[in-house]
């Protein structure tokens, strides 16, 4: 039977060890399942032949529970969890969430804000002298100088602020496997400065030499046009192949980044994904109720890493990379298999994906050898000449899956990039995937209907989505079959205007769509969007780009995307007349919202009284004609 790692000196005298090699520290409540960072990473390092503890959201307003299994050998490993721990504490408002759902109980206030920097620091204060080496998505996309949206200001390299010795940035298993077995051999941390994948703080006299120089923390916080320069810089040298070394001035040290790491090639991702997880949360939560995150992804399969679309709104670019890996097809069908003997499998595999579900493939020949493109997307505003597009490896896997006893129903709840499908001259993914593998609705993410605010996305022209749509629903009608899309949308996204944004209330009008939830834009640490939304700027241009920035905007631009809610009249009714658009209030069918007529007030006491109850929601004593 599969066990646990590590979480008390009792499980450690269990086991028969008197001194754990290395601790990993997470800000989730534990999760032994491939689909959780600090899972596979304590795997990783207990395959290589050492062992390995796990504390969970430790108690940060004391040295004790970092304390809990004792001093490492070698060094902690560090993670806020599976996101950002400021994302998992504010909503794009900045209010408090009321659940977390990496938590046991959705239980809030169990992980700090800026979880890396404190418990860095707090090993730091129990442990002077031990290494501390952090990772995952909070320290991968704070490496450099950032703009941190809830200070609203320009923080430095997240290495400082949390008094670490390394960052390892982006998929963390090949650099963590050369960094453990380093350390126990002896070497010193600092000496550590060659391994791909790594960012460490040193002398400005100690610089490597040929590095590419981002403009200082000092400048990027004060000169938008340099803090746009630095983001192109780290944007252009993410690839493993033609990535170079980049550093950036923090005060008084010099921050170096490494060359990315290369990817995992497919026997390693494999391995990867065949270590001995439990593949659920540690049974000390049962009482408190589980840890919510798992029920999407207990059954859910990733097959893939990397996303070669690389919206500009999104981190996958600059974390996972725009490369494809693909785990083989018998590593899948293996771990599809494997669940048919689970007591809690009920025969429906929730998703087969990844980044982006479709991608098995690098996207073009030429990559392989020069790398991926600086200067351009693969698929946006239009697909590439080079782009090789084929699902049959995907729609082979997906088929076999299908056969496996005890297998009912096979579902993809992974994004799909429609428009890489519309380019696939063989329609067989395209039948079976509305046929075989969609709960009743697929989500896709066409985001805007705004050509000019799609190009700033990095997303393809609305064109593309009425394509595919049009084609989704008459396959599935061809079928027999009720099925629906569901588009993702975003408001306020850098380059959105009060127009752009009845823009894309009057495309969804036109579309009959009405979502249901539409997600502000949120400017994330380690994107190029917020980027633009800092700075005004596209770093990829240098043109001047309008960013949303007030409540008010921002309000009237997310309701016009709801327009069909009734509580939203007044704020679209205003965002109208700032767009100049009168003619979209009134009472005919192409109007946003009806035009409702001003009450008259009674010059009578009684008149008066009448109005105010009505107004306030009381009973009305006359009909409109």
């Amino acid at each position: 039977m599969l066990d646990f790692l590590p979480i008390s000196k009792e499980d450690l005298q269990k086991r028969g060890i008197e001194q754990l090699d290395f601790i990993c520290i997470t800000g989730d409540s534990y999760v032994d399942h491939p689909t959780f960072g600090v899972a596979i990473i304590s795997r990783v390092i207990e395959a290589e032949g050492f062992t390995v503890g796990i504390i969970s959201q430790p108690n940060y307003k004391s040295v004790d529970d970092f304390k809990k299994l004792g001093e490492p050998k070698y060094a902690f490993f560090v993670t806020s969890g599976n996101i950002d721990s400021m994302v998992a504490h504010y909503t794009v408002a900045k209010r408090l969430r009321s659940d977390d759902a990496y938590t046991a109980g959705k239980k809030t206030g169990k992980r700090p804000d800026r979880a890396v920097i404190v418990y860095s620091n707090m090993i730091k204060k129990a442990y002077p002298d031990k290494p501390v080496i952090i990772g995952g998505l909070e320290a991968s996309l704070r490496r450099f100088a950032h703009y941190d949206y809830w200070d609203d200001k320009v923080r430095p390299s997240i290495l400082v602020d949390s008094n670490a010795d390394l960052i390892v940035h982006g998929m963390g298993e090949l650099q963590t496997v050369e960094l453990v077995h380093r350390l126990a051999s002896g070497e010193d941390v600092k000496s550590i400065t060659d391994i791909r994948g790594t960012c460490y703080l040193t002398e400005p006299k100690n610089t490597p030499w040929g590095s590419v120089q981002c403009p200082d923390l000092d400048i990027v916080s004060s000169d938008m046009a340099s803090y746009a320069k630095a983001t192109r810089q780290q944007m252009f040298e993410q690839d493993e192949v033609v990535g170079k070394t980049l550093i950036q001035r923090q005060g008084n040290v010099m921050l170096v980044q490494n060359p990315p790491m290369r990817a995992l090639n497919q026997d390693e991702l494999d391995r990867v994904a065949s270590l001995p997880y439990t593949r659920t949360y540690h049974p000390s939560y049962e009482k408190l109720g589980g840890v919510p995150a798992i029920e999407e992804v207990e059954f859910s399969i990733t097959h893939n890493r990397g996303c070669f679309g690389a919206c500009n709104f999104c981190s996958i670019a600059f974390h996972q990379g725009r490369k494809i890996t693909c785990r083989s097809e018998e590593s899948v069908l293996r771990e599809a298999e494997s669940f048919t003997h689970n007591p809690r499998f009920k025969g429906y595999i929730h998703d087969v994906g990844g980044p982006t579900a479709n991608f098995r493939n690098p996207s073009c020949q030429k990559q392989i050898e020069h790398g991926l493109c600086k200067e351009k997307k693969c698929l946006a505003p239009t697909p590439c000449k080079l782009l090789v597009v084929d699902h049959s490896e995907y729609l082979g896997l997906l088929r076999k899956m299908r056969t496996i006893k005890g297998i009912k129903k096979v579902f993809i709840r992974s994004g799909i990039r429609y428009d890489y499908m519309l380019e696939d001259k063989n329609d067989d993914f395209f039948a079976e995937l509305v046929e075989h593998h969609i709960s009743g609705q697929l989500k896709v993410a066409p985001e805007h209907c705004s050509a000019a605010v799609l190009d700033i996305m990095g997303k393809p022209h609305i064109e593309a989505y009425k394509a595919f749509s049009k084609k989704y629903f008459n396959k599935t009608k061809s079928l027999g079959k009720e099925q629906y899309l569901v588009p993702y949308l975003m408001s306020s996204h850098p380059g959105s205007r009060i127009s752009d944004a009845v823009e894309l209330a009057l495309f969804l009008k036109s579309e009959n769509i009405r979502p249901e939830q539409v997600q502000d834009f949120y400017p994330t640490p380690g994107t190029v969007s917020t980027c633009i939304y800092f700075t005004g700027i596209n770093p990829y241009t240098n043109e001047k780009v309008y960013v949303a920035k007030s409540k008010e905007e921002k309000a009237m631009q997310r309701a016009l995307l709801q327009y069909y809610k009734p509580e939203n009249r007044d704020i679209i009714t205003k965002a109208l007349m700032i767009a100049n658009r009168k003619d979209l209030i009134g009472n005919s069918k192409d109007c946003l919202v009806k035009s409702v007529a001003k009450p008259i007030q009674s010059t009578s006491k009684e008149g008066n009284d009448k109005w105010q109850r009505n107004k306030k929601g009381g009973p009305r004593k006359t009909k409109r004609k």
